[in-house]
């Protein structure tokens, strides 16, 4: 995927537009998509990657990093908000969103080199 594909994703996620993890998530439906889940945190991880030494960054990007990691978590948290899997995939996809936040605001990310982002 070229890099302006990557951003476009990014973009689409982090504005909650149709087909993605936060429009499923926060929309009519209350549905933690797991397909896309997936898709955002690859997207994510290559934004972490691909911004790591840059200076500046946009504030569209900034702020979606920053409203994905607390507003998952916050919306999910809910006792009515439906969970079909186990206790320990919600856990580790929010530690996920989370390690990508600090990863994409620090630009490096807290575990030992090399290592494996395991798919979720």
């Amino acid at each position: 995927m070229e890099d302006h594909e990557h951003l476009r994703q990014l973009r689409r996620e982090f504005d909650a537009e149709e087909g993605t993890f936060m429009l499923n998530l926060r929309g009519d439906h209350l549905e933690w998509d797991k397909a896309a889940f997936s898709r955002m945190e690859k997207t994510m991880r290559w934004a972490c990657e691909h911004f790591r030494d840059h200076d500046q960054l946009d504030r569209w990007i900034a702020d979606g990093f920053y409203e994905v990691s607390h507003f998952v978590r916050n919306w999910t948290s809910h006792p009515a908000f439906p969970r079909p899997e186990p206790e320990q995939y919600y856990h580790d996809c929010i530690e996920r969103l989370d390690d990508l936040a600090d990863w994409f605001f620090r630009g490096y990310h807290a575990y030992r080199e090399p290592h494996h982002w395991p798919d979720l």
